[in-house]
């Protein structure tokens, strides 16, 4: 895989049939033998993997299915690990910083390989007055969560809660609502927080959240 000339980093990917946000909670459990030795090499080295959706093909790997990955992706951060028995793993993944896939490469073993390029955090951006009622409803869903005692590894939305945040509400909205897919690559995508957020207000008004 050659270089290409700009600021990057090589490392493995698990494409899924989900998008991962920044600071999102993704619960795994791992068993492909592909997969198996990826995450025991980063839990080792305490480093992390690309999560990168799905665009064609199946998250089991099947010969006969070619697979196509989405061009952006979101750095899995590993905080927690489990081997409950040989050829299983549990982990559990926080959100980091998104990046733009520059090249991919698969393995022999069935592996992906991606040269990727980080994409900058969101600025943090207050929630305008205009805006406060998607947090206060986000707001109100962790509560009533929070009232049911779901367990804490059980919980799609992980402390600290931001609230007070224009991207930390959208990207948490945009995990919990049924989007297509290309609706949340877009909403990844998004440079502007602020204009996320506005997209995720009109969605659940839509949705009669609102």
């Amino acid at each position: 895989m050659a270089s290409s000339g700009m600021d990057t980093n090589l490392i493995p990917l698990f494409p899924l049939d989900t998008v991962l946000f920044p600071d999102g909670y993704l619960p795994l459990q791992i068993f492909e033998v592909r997969y198996l030795d990826m995450i025991k090499r980063a839990v080792a080295a305490g480093t992390g993997f690309g999560v990168v959706t799905l665009v064609q093909g199946t998250e089991v790997r099947l010969p006969e299915r070619a697979e196509t990955l989405a061009a952006i992706g979101t750095l899995a951060v590993i905080g927690a690990s489990a081997t409950p028995m040989a050829g299983l793993m549990q982990i559990q993944c926080s959100g980091g910083a998104r990046f733009r896939v520059v090249s991919s490469e698969r393995l022999k073993t069935g592996l992906w390989m991606a040269e990727v390029a980080p994409i900058a955090a969101d600025q943090i951006v207050p929630v305008p007055d205009e805006l406060e009622d998607v947090a206060d409803a986000l707001g109100n869903l962790i509560r009533t969560l929070q009232d049911e005692e779901v367990p804490s590894a059980e919980m799609p939305l992980q402390a600290p809660f931001r609230l007070d945040e224009c991207g930390w509400v959208a990207n948490r909205w945009a995990e919990l609502l049924p989007l297509s897919t290309d609706e949340k690559l877009r909403l990844l995508v998004l440079d502007n927080p602020l204009l996320r957020l506005e997209l995720i207000q009109d969605a659940l008004h839509e949705r009669g959240v609102l």
